[in-house]
């Protein structure tokens, strides 16, 4: 990726542009992310950036992870994630990495985890169409046939079935950055992204753009 950074959701609002159109909008609190790690071809097969955003208590990290931090000298982060950008070569272990390096108008794309919604049914889950609601139908909302009973006699793997809904790792493409606020790090990104509020995300480059 040419651009990267870990952010946290603070919710949505509106801006209006120079003509004075509303536009919808989510910010996000991206960064300062402090660069933790770097993984080069020589020690690792692959060059990246391990970064750090948000800090944490010293007493909620455990021993191998506290002495990681202690040996870049920075302090413990909740978040940590790698970064394989195209300029990896230009930061060293301490330095920041800031929502400057985005600009209004670049394409994004967004990584986070959505909201969970608990047990769900396969017309809820799936968009399955339900049974008939009169004339005797007892199968209103019931998942129906679910394999053959001679030929398979299984359920083949991938059925579309009731189950959890949500709590999965989603990416959002080619979102617009409408502004850049670097004196309060903020990104304000146009529609709606994965996750809850303080939720963290990944803000990258897109690839479509």
């Amino acid at each position: 990726m040419k651009k990267g950074i870990i952010g946290r959701k603070l919710g949505m609002t509106q801006y209006f542009d120079d003509s004075g159109i509303a536009i919808p909008v989510t910010v996000i609190e991206a960064g300062p992310c402090v660069v933790i790690q770097k993984r080069t071809k020589e020690s690792d097969g692959y060059e990246a950036l391990q970064v750090g955003f948000a800090d944490a208590k010293e007493k909620r990290v455990n021993k191998p992870k506290k002495g990681h931090f202690e040996k870049a000298e920075v302090k413990p982060k909740k978040m940590v994630r790698e970064l394989k950008l195209n300029n990896s070569s230009d930061y060293s272990v301490g330095d920041e990495v800031k929502v400057d390096i985005f600009e209004d108008g670049d394409l994004v794309d967004i990584t986070g985890t959505s909201k969970g919604k608990g047990f769900s049914g396969s017309i809820k889950r799936w968009g399955l169409s339900r049974g008939g609601m009169t004339h005797g139908s007892k199968n209103h909302r019931r998942t129906g046939s679910l394999g053959g009973g001679l030929d398979s006699s299984r359920v083949f793997k991938g059925k579309k079935m009731p189950g959890q809904k949500g709590n999965e790792r989603k990416t959002e493409q080619a979102l617009s950055v409408v502004k850049i606020d670097p004196e309060r790090n903020l990104i304000l990104i146009k529609g709606s992204i994965p996750g809850s509020k303080g939720g963290y995300v990944i803000v990258k480059s897109s690839v479509k753009g």
